[in-house]
């Protein structure tokens, strides 16, 4: 019988191929909507991850009581140590030392004399270490200007703008001045590798990237660090994966009488702006999947209700003919359940497809942020997540089914004598 109503849909275009499209666009949408929204939560996560917060962070307690001023003074010691310790409890994650610090960076001229300065904003990673894959995860090579990856001690990468405000360009001198460890101050003399361009103003405006070694001998923190990042299994932060490692580090490693033992926190736990934002919008998310689902099931049900509205003359002489109304009713819901089941399949591969072309290339709102003084990504991708392969049949089978059976019901009112009269006009 499937193969009959089968091949009657692909004869009678007119009854089955306005309703598969109809159905395939609504499923379309809902599915690209889910990994859309999915997508945006999931790289405001991980650009926060990528650049200061990782999946998890081990700092001091003290520190992370005092986290966004990023006090260099109770940075943790003997770091070694504890990364071997860390390496060895949790051996499927990756592991980093990170220190980020305020100072004034002095731009000389030929005579030594300052030709310019201006704030900066210093962030210390391996990135000169073989293998080290923070280059890679800070995106140093599609986001260069001009110059080249640092390969050696002692040299940098700043900010295109901040390099241009400064007058200063690769393969120049400059002095970063600042505070050490231990509060004396502190002048370190550096080589400009390369420029860089964040597409976050608040970074363009004044950021730098060192390496950790270099941090560590400018500030006096020999076996330091301000923090160590961890990164989850797969790269995608998971909260509940990263409140379990917390709660076994913290366990094991951290005692609440020393301020200066180690603390884990995962990243939703380490700024409240951040953790409440993830939380709302993931709220919001679902409401608005919700919504949308429901409003296309409503969509779709009121297609299959009109379309079995429109065939009360066909069920008639169908009735006329000496055709059960059982099996009438019956031959509908099967032909609407085809069609729901054809249009979800289509409209659910070209959703997944859009998605996964979104979730390549992205959407860039760069030129919306200029002058944005809030670290957000430049780019949002969408996610190919699971629920999207089979979110779209909800309002895609069920909902155009649900609408031929309650216009079904009207099989069941057909009059012989209404019948005639219909036919006769």
């Amino acid at each position: 019988m499937i193969r009959f109503l089968f091949k009657g849909l692909l004869r009678d275009r007119q009854r089955s191929l306005l309703p598969a499209i109809v159905v395939a666009a609504g499923v379309m949408l809902t599915v690209f909507l889910v990994c859309y929204l999915t997508g945006i939560m999931g790289d405001f996560a991980d650009f926060s991850a990528k650049f200061s917060s990782g999946h998890v962070k081990i700092m001091t307690r003290e520190y992370a009581e005092n986290l966004s001023q990023r006090p260099i003074d109770l940075a943790l010691v003997n770091v070694s140590e504890l990364m071997d310790k860390v390496k060895q409890d949790y051996p499927d994650m990756e592991w980093v030392l990170r220190t980020q610090f305020g100072g004034l960076l002095d731009a000389p001229d030929q005579n030594g004399e300052t030709r310019s300065q201006g704030p900066t904003v210093a962030i210390a990673i391996d990135m000169i270490t073989p293998g080290s894959r923070e280059p890679e995860r800070l995106n140093l090579e599609n986001i260069l200007v001009a110059g080249n990856i640092p390969d050696n001690p002692g040299e940098i990468l700043i900010s295109d703008e901040f390099a241009t405000n400064l007058e200063i360009a690769p393969g120049d001198h400059v002095t970063l001045m600042g505070s050490t460890m231990y509060g004396s101050m502190s002048f370190y003399n550096f080589t400009v590798a390369g420029t860089i361009r964040f597409g976050v103003s608040v970074m363009d405006r004044g950021a730098i990237i060192v390496d950790i070694s270099d941090a560590q001998a400018a500030l006096d923190m020999e076996d330091a660090s301000g923090e160590i990042l961890g990164y989850l299994p797969g790269g995608h932060y998971d909260g509940e994966e990263a409140g379990v490692v917390c709660a076994s580090f913290n366990n094991k490693y951290s005692d609440p009488g020393d301020e200066f033992s180690p603390i884990m926190l995962k990243l939703t736990e380490q700024d409240e702006f951040l953790g409440g934002y993830l939380e709302l919008v993931d709220s919001a998310a679902f409401i608005v999947v919700f919504i949308f689902v429901l409003a296309m099931s409503i969509v779709l049900w009121n297609t299959g209700l009109i379309g079995g509205l429109r065939r009360y003359g066909e069920v008639g002489v169908r009735l006329a003919i000496g055709e059960a109304k059982g099996h009438i009713y019956k031959s509908m819901i099967y032909e609407s359940a085809l069609i729901g089941l054809i249009g979800s399949a289509f409209g659910t591969i070209l959703g997944l497809l859009f998605a996964y072309w979104l979730q390549e290339k992205g959407i860039d709102i760069g030129s919306m942020m200029k002058g944005a003084t809030m670290m957000m990504p430049g780019k949002f991708h969408a996610k190919l997540v699971p629920q999207a392969y089979y979110i779209g049949f909800i309002p895609g089978l069920f909902s155009s089914t649900l609408g031929t059976m309650l216009s079904g019901i009207g099989i069941y009112k057909r009059k012989t004598a209404q019948l005639f009269k219909e036919l006769e006009t």
